[in-house]
């Protein structure tokens, strides 16, 4: 049993050292003085203040946020609102083809994707640009959603539902005051899941944006095009790092609403 343990232990470290190596190889050569990732000069934050001084790249970092905070917040109430009504289909048959027609977007290639919302924008005469891009990420983030909610509904029992209507509860009550609650922390789930996949989409945005309007994926692949950069690296130093404060913050905030779910509320 200890044997298996320890090679249980061996194996889990041995994947996070390939999946964070490169991370904290990049990170660290972001603070080299030399431009090049082969001899490590001198520390310096020089490409960090470069990073922050260049204003168009900060304009780029905004319109990602807004993009991302946009589309993660339509696309969470259109998911919640979707898997709240598959949840109430009561045929098997019905459920299942939704539940089909919600998973195409997730296991499509993005590559496909972005070319047919490239085809759909461009018959439909819409300017490519935040538009574009804005309705693309809440397309491609709602089924995540969806499938994110969808146990927390599952999992609740429909006793809870029939108490709070023999009590007198409107259906307005029963979704506010016992449906939403119990799914919060899917609904948290759901939410920064959608934040972080618009915030690292590369192959839909790159199809769908115009000129004149870019996110950083998008611009960071044009950088890399013109070769490795130690910028590039004090970039992407800085979107890790918030991506993994993001993750810190939807643990704590799911911890948060577990504890309230688990605690009887005394009045």
């Amino acid at each position: 049993m200890m044997k298996r343990l320890k090679l249980a232990n061996l194996y889990l470290i041995g994947v996070f050292i390939i999946l964070y190596a490169p991370i904290l190889y990049l990170a660290f050569y972001s603070f080299n003085s030399a431009d090049n990732m082969t001899n490590f000069d001198s520390f310096t934050w020089d490409w960090y203040k470069e990073v922050f001084q260049d204003s168009r790249l900060l304009i780029i970092v905004l319109n990602t946020l807004v993009i991302a905070l946009l589309s993660a917040a339509i696309s969470t109430i259109i998911g919640v609102l979707g898997a709240i009504g598959i949840q109430a289909v009561r045929k098997k048959r019905i459920e299942t083809s939704l539940l089909t027609l919600n998973s195409i977007l997730i296991v499509s290639p993005d590559v496909i994707i972005g070319a047919s919302f490239l085809i759909f924008f461009t018959m439909l005469g819409i300017q490519l640009g935040f538009t574009s891009v804005l309705l693309s990420h809440i397309a491609f983030s709602v089924p995540i959603v969806v499938i994110l909610v969808l146990p927390k509904l599952q999992e609740m029992s429909p006793t809870l539902v029939d108490a709070a209507r023999d009590l007198g509860a409107s259906r307005l009550d029963v979704l506010t005051k016992v449906i939403l609650p119990y799914i919060t922390p899917g609904i948290f789930a759901g939410f920064f899941t959608a934040l972080t996949y618009s915030l690292d989409d590369f192959a839909v945005t790159f199809f769908v944006t115009g000129n004149g309007f870019t996110t950083l994926s998008v611009e960071i692949y044009s950088l890399a095009r013109q070769g490795i950069s130690m910028k590039i690296n004090a970039l992407s130093t800085v979107i890790f790092l918030f991506t993994f404060l993001l993750v810190i913050g939807y643990y704590f905030l799911n911890q948060r609403s577990a504890m309230k779910l688990s605690r009887p509320e005394v009045k």
